[in-house]
């Protein structure tokens, strides 16, 4: 089957730009079914996805085809054959607003940085929410046209076979269905007459060329405007303090009020409602692929989703009865289990070393690991104008990155040390060094550590620690 969808895409990119390519790789996958491949040659990089479910890829098609008629900053779709189906998009790069957060986040603190990225991802937010509201039409959208009690109903069951199951939190069925009812009738007397994305949270928002895009929206529909602030606010992992969220909040609110009549009371009334059902939607996932697939790096976000569901559960801010729901989720914040649950994630240690000095070792028990000698790439050191300079430097970096070696050699690297990581996380390991050595551990050994770490972060969910031996 692999084979047929690398032989579509390739007669699409042909047929399309009458080139072709030079290298075709599939990115690590996602929660979904979709698998996305990162296809070049020497003139263009495109991503090409492919998807069997043709419902889903129409509908991101055509709201894809709105946006940028109004617009929105979404990758631009460059050919599509949805006979066999697979299509070609923009080509936006790695970096999601969740690898910037990593990146800049060195503790619990948020820096003023992140605040004034999320205010603009939230005003971007609000811009496409205003402009595109009433120019989809809605019954292409798919799974359903509108964020309905059907819906609502299928994310509360989601959240109760697929998370509640699995613990040993007891419920009574008929009750937590009534409650289910209650909520998701209160949740719909919000104005309900928005485009919703419906999974805008840190990982779906791009960073590219200094400009903020969207991208997995095909199951966008309509909604109430509460569900996608709440989605990004309230992102597990993202782990944003409770006053910043505020703040955020309030700039969306503004930016929302100059173009559009808002009363902010009754948007406050529902908030914390669609907070509330997007923690729970977020937990039967993480319940479904961490419990049931047993994919055990989801389980990592439990204990920061149980966080914010006894932020929202403290604030009170729901008025109407479901005193079996209040029970049942006041269980999941005080069940000690699921608070210390964890995927205990893989970590990596990325090193650049001098052979001068000798090979680090390895301190974490598990031994070995990878050392890539980078010795044969032509050494910027002995180039007057970077002596004083190391592989940070961004004229070194040009320098490296202009090289047919150097990209050769990091796709091999890449390539191994990627079926290491997902071997390593299919059984269970917790470490893995990889060490990059040159003459001095300044310039080749200092890049190559860098542009590994990067590409890890942005490729895997693991935790990645970056030394330079000789202090650079």
């Amino acid at each position: 089957m692999q084979n047929n969808i690398s032989e579509n895409i390739k007669n699409l990119f042909k047929k399309t730009f009458k080139e072709e390519i030079k290298e075709m790789y599939q990115l690590p996958p996602s929660g979904s079914s979709r698998l996305y491949f990162r296809v070049k040659n020497d003139i263009r990089s495109v991503i090409a996805a492919y998807n069997s479910d043709k419902k889903e890829n129409a509908a991101f098609l055509y709201l894809s085809d709105i946006f940028i008629k109004n617009g929105i900053n979404v990758p631009e779709i460059y050919a599509e054959d949805l006979n066999n189906d697979v299509y070609l998009q923009e080509d936006l790069g790695d970096e999601t607003l969740f690898n910037r957060l990593l990146k800049v986040r060195k503790s619990n603190e948020f820096p003023e940085e992140l605040i004034n990225l999320y205010k603009n991802v939230v005003e971007k937010l609000a811009e496409l929410q205003i402009k595109v509201s009433k120019k989809v039409d809605y019954s292409i959208c798919y799974p359903r046209k509108a964020f309905d009690k059907q819906s609502i109903m299928w994310d509360l069951n989601y959240f109760k076979y697929n998370f509640l199951k699995f613990t040993d939190i007891l419920f009574d069925e008929q009750l937590l269905e009534d409650d289910f009812n209650s909520f998701s009738e209160y949740l719909l007397k919000a104005d309900c007459n928005f485009f919703l994305y419906r999974d805008f949270q840190s990982r779906n928002i791009m960073l590219h060329n200094d400009r903020i895009y969207f991208i997995d929206y095909q199951g966008g529909r309509k909604g109430a405007l509460h569900y996608d602030l709440a989605s990004q606010l309230y992102d597990a992992k993202a782990n944003i303090p409770e006053n910043i969220r505020e703040e955020i909040k309030t700039h969306y609110l503004n930016r929302l009020q100059q173009a559009y009549k808002i009363d902010v009371s009754d948007f406050d009334k529902h908030y914390y409602a669609y907070v509330l059902v997007r923690i729970m939607q977020a937990m039967g996932a993480y319940g479904y692929r961490g419990f049931f697939e047993r994919k055990k790096h989801f389980l990592d976000s439990i204990p920061f989703a149980i966080k914010n569901l006894n932020s929202v559960l403290d604030k009170e801010e729901i008025p109407i009865e479901i005193p079996e729901l209040r029970r049942v989720l006041k269980s999941v914040t005080n069940s000690k289990k699921l608070k210390n649950i964890s995927g205990k994630k893989l970590t990596i240690k990325v090193s650049s070393f001098s052979y001068k000095k000798g090979i680090p070792e390895d301190n974490s028990g598990n031994g070995g690991g990878f050392v890539f000698d980078c010795r044969f790439i032509n050494n910027p050191g002995r180039i007057e104008e970077y002596k004083e300079l190391c592989g940070k430097d961004q004229e070194v970096i040009d320098f490296l990155e202009n090289t047919d070696e150097v990209h050769h050699f990091f796709k091999s690297i890449s390539q191994i040390i990627s079926a290491a990581v997902k071997n390593y996380q299919s059984r269970g390991f917790k470490n893995l060094s990889v060490n990059f050595g040159c003459t001095g551990g300044q310039h080749r050994s200092v890049f190559f550590a860098e542009k590994t770490a990067d590409y890890l972060r942005n490729n895997y969910d693991i935790n990645v620690e970056l030394e330079h031996t000789e202090g650079f």
